[in-house]
């Protein structure tokens, strides 16, 4: 079955996210490789977001992830695509920030990427959510997507449909 993304439904979810985050006084923050600051992007769209989301990383390169707090081991024991790797994207974000919420988001969009050839497949990426003391981590696999926004976008409604089942549990 093929899943469809539609961007200003996405935009009026992220919309109602940082509504909600702002009511219930939770703070959010990202590290984002795949998305690229996607996800920091849509809750900043909305005013008042500045209450919420004190900073995010946008950690493309492995290195980049490693200077923000991501232990080189796990990326070299799992490697960067990994559930692993994401949940220490986001428990890293969430301690430099300070946030209630912390997402982290690593995968391969619809390329082969060259840094990391054997652990990189096309639509597969791995998210991970940490509210306070819990992470909780998740995979998909993307359909091809039309372009590199739409792919940043599947991902951002596949976390906001997760995170909002967190929120609403």
């Amino acid at each position: 079955m093929t899943k469809h993304y539609i961007e200003s439904d996405i935009r009026n979810n992220y919309r109602a996210l940082t509504k909600c985050l702002i009511e219930k006084h939770l703070s959010i923050t990202t590290m984002e490789s795949a998305t690229s600051g996607q996800i920091a992007s849509l809750i900043t769209d909305t005013e008042g977001a500045s209450a919420i989301l004190k900073g995010a990383f946008i950690t493309y390169s492995n290195e980049a992830k490693i200077m923000q707090g991501v232990p080189a081991e796990i990326i070299d024991t799992y490697s960067v695509y990994s559930k692993e790797t994401a949940e220490a994207m986001a428990c890293a974000c969430a301690k430099a920030y300070l946030a209630d919420i912390g997402i982290g988001v690593t995968g391969t969009m619809g390329n082969i990427d060259p840094a990391n050839p054997n652990a990189s497949v096309p639509g597969q990426v791995y998210f991970a959510i940490k509210i306070h003391d819990t992470v909780s981590s998740y995979y998909v696999e993307l359909e091809p997507q039309p372009t590199r926004l739409a792919y940043k976008l599947a991902v951002a409604k596949e976390v906001y449909d997760k995170l909002i089942e967190i929120l609403e549990s």
